[in-house]
């Protein structure tokens, strides 16, 4: 989606430009050395982390995936004046060049890169223990069982061994996206560790949630070794040998003995405690265990709860799995519904994702939404619970059951569950509620996140790295070669002698005449020169409303300054407050403070204003002829030394 708003917007600009997607399919539309030489800037559209070695030397402007998609317009106009990229630090964690604090953090893109990668594994193992189970398996006593030696066991084996793997593989990308190469083994055995319950006496390993702990203690836990100085015949030998041995090993340990023994202590201590509640209400008990089971899909939370129930059904009480088997597939089925509720909300990954995830949750595998969890666990997590709360709350007043320690629609297409019409209705309601929450809250987030700066258009040409999303999709550059100059480059009015021009009566297409160019402007604000500015438009008589004008003005300018540096502001407007497009020049010889990315004072002042109904492709189209001039310093320069009115009428006659 970012790439294909970032080429629209780049085509409505006139701006060639070229955009490389790095998506569950790998790269596509690779830029080459010459892309990368002949742009002349970079877009970094991406929730992860992107290797920025190619565009040293560049114009680079790195945003999260939702700019992109939200404000491309407004990403070409700004990335004239990002700052030049120069490393400042080695690996995938360079120095971050942002956009207006619109760039994610480096936490959440190392995340990301954790998720990327552990979603193939979760839906290998997923589905290859789903498919081994609904064709080879049986309902017992002792849950869905394949029998031994059989074919569907090999392909349940095949599975299983996905599942183990995915966990490690989170945390060992978590550490690499933060510490580079040496993080990637303490962070995978770190992570294996963490699911490893065993190794910590503890019947439940610490599953995703403790290999998010482990994939930042070893990223950043290697970074720390890394400042530690060492003789240098040491060298060569820290990234290969010793910050791996020295970080697994202490991390290991860190794990076992420290953080170990209080999640041991969790789990039995919620175990009796679940055991003191079994007179209780089985609403409230129902949902207790589907919060517990929901909470963290696989860690001692949820195994906590799983073993109560699968417990108890040899004592002859099923009513308390029926409750845990009506919660277990509803962050499965739940995230995947809520992919194809709002599919605009998702990345493409994120969509194939939730396929996955629906069947996944028919066969009673909550593990299918791990990758959704662990990418949006302040949105997700919530849902989940809330979800399975509800499913386990319903099971628990219609007195369902369930004779086997499993869940999920499988089991009561087996015969294993009672009361299913409710245990059906239990599942689904909950689905659908962990559904509409994540949307609801996926939603909160991003009218948080939108807003932003303003830019500068970019002429002929501009470089774009745009990535597909994740939870999901790996961020991608995107370069464009200048347009109408040989071998590239982007062509300046330097280039060719103006000839001697009479005084137009109006340029830029007839929006600006000398009645809206003033030479001396006089506030020394930026609010003030906006109320000055808009107060010479309206004398052309097309401002209808001058304070409702003042009012667009001002309510753009807190989405993020218009100051695009070089000098230059260009504040503008598109509100019904005008009754025809009118643009204004300002010239100030003190300069204006109006917040541009490089710091300088606008001295040379444009004011666009437009109706909402010429606000698509006309203030577009003014924005770019101004913007192609102005990157000529030349013109800046004749434009602040115009003599007079007519004078910057002339000089601003270049502008086709």
């Amino acid at each position: 989606m970012a790439a294909e708003k970032l080429a629209q917007a780049a085509q409505a600009l006139g701006v060639e430009i070229k955009v490389e997607t790095q998506g569950s399919i790998g790269a596509e539309n690779v830029l080459t050395d010459n892309d990368v030489r002949d742009a002349d800037g970079i877009i970094i559209a991406s929730d992860k982390d992107v290797d920025r070695s190619r565009f040293v030397g560049k114009r680079v402007l790195a945003v999260g995936v939702a700019e992109g998609i939200h404000h491309p317009e407004r990403l070409i106009e700004q990335v004239r004046s990002a700052p030049v990229y120069r490393p400042g630090g080695g690996g995938t964690a360079a120095e971050p060049v942002s956009g207006g604090g619109k760039e994610r953090s480096i936490a959440y893109k190392a995340l990301m890169n954790g998720v990327s990668y552990m979603i193939p594994f979760v839906v290998v193992g997923g589905l290859l223990i789903a498919i081994s189970l609904a064709i080879g398996g049986h309902a017992t006593p002792d849950g869905l069982v394949i029998p031994k030696d059989s074919f569907w066991m090999d392909v349940n084996n095949i599975g299983v061994i996905g599942f183990k793997l995915m966990v490690p593989i989170l945390s060992g990308y978590i550490a690499y996206a933060i510490g580079d190469r040496p993080a990637l083994v303490p962070g995978m055995i770190g992570g294996w560790i963490a699911n490893d319950g065993s190794l910590y006496h503890s019947e439940a390993g610490a599953g995703f949630i403790g290999a998010i702990v482990t994939g930042f203690l070893a990223g950043y836990l290697v970074l720390w070794i890394k400042k530690v100085r060492v003789p240098k015949f040491v060298r060569p030998i820290m990234p290969i040998i010793v910050i791996p041995i020295v970080a697994t090993t202490a991390l290991g340990l860190f794990f076992i003995h420290v953080i170990g023994q209080p999640i041991s202590w969790v789990f039995e201590h919620l175990t009796s405690w679940l055991g003191g509640m079994t007179g209780t209400s089985a609403i409230l008990l129902g949902a207790i265990l589907g919060l517990m089971i929901a909470f963290d899909m696989g860690g001692p939370v949820n195994k906590t709860a799983f073993l109560f129930g699968a417990g108890l059904i040899a004592t002859g009480n099923m009513t308390v799995m029926g409750m845990c088997a009506a919660a277990i597939p509803v962050m499965p089925l739940g995230q995947g519904l809520a992919t194809l509720m709002r599919r605009k909300l998702y990345s493409e990954q994120e969509r194939e994702t939730g396929m996955a995830s629906l069947f996944m949750g028919m066969f009673g595998i909550s593990e299918g939404a791990i990758p959704f969890a662990a990418a949006r666990p302040a949105q997700v997590i919530p849902a989940n619970i809330l979800g399975g709360a509800v499913a386990g709350a319903i099971a628990g007043m219609a007195g369902v059951t369930d004779a086997v320690p499993h869940g999920g629609p499988i089991v009561a297409v087996l015969g294993a569950v009672g009361g299913v019409p409710m245990f059906f209705l239990a599942v689904a309601v909950g689905t659908a509620v962990t559904a509409l929450t994540t949307n609801a809250l996926i939603d909160i987030r991003e009218r948080r996140n939108r807003g932003g700066g303003v830019g500068v258009l970019v002429p002929g040409g501009v470089p774009v790295s745009v990535p597909v999303p994740p939870a999901v999709a790996v961020p991608v550059p995107v370069p464009v070669a200048a347009g109408g100059v040989p071998g590239g480059g982007v062509a300046s009015a330097a280039d060719v002698p103006a000839p001697v021009a009479p005084v137009p009566e109006q340029v830029l297409s007839g929006y600006l005449t000398g009645q809206t160019v003033k030479v001396r402007l006089s506030a020394g604000d930026k609010d003030a020169a906006i109320r000055e500015m808009a107060a010479m438009l309206a004398t052309t008589g097309k401002v209808a409303d001058l304070d409702g004008l003042v009012r667009a003005a001002f309510a753009r300018e807190e989405q993020g300054t218009t100051g695009l540096g070089e000098e230059i502001a260009i504040p503008h407007a598109k509100t019904d407050a005008v009754t025809a497009p009118i643009v204004g020049f300002a010239r100030s010889d003190e300069g204006v403070e109006w917040g541009s990315l490089d710091g300088t004072k606008a001295r040379l002042i444009f004011m666009i204003t437009v109706p909402e109904a010429a606000a698509g492709d006309e203030h577009l189209r003014i924005l770019a002829m101004l913007s192609r001039k102005l990157m000529d310093s030349g013109f800046r320069e004749r434009l602040l030394g115009a003599a007079d009115e007519a004078e910057v009428l002339r000089v601003l006659g270049e502008v086709e």
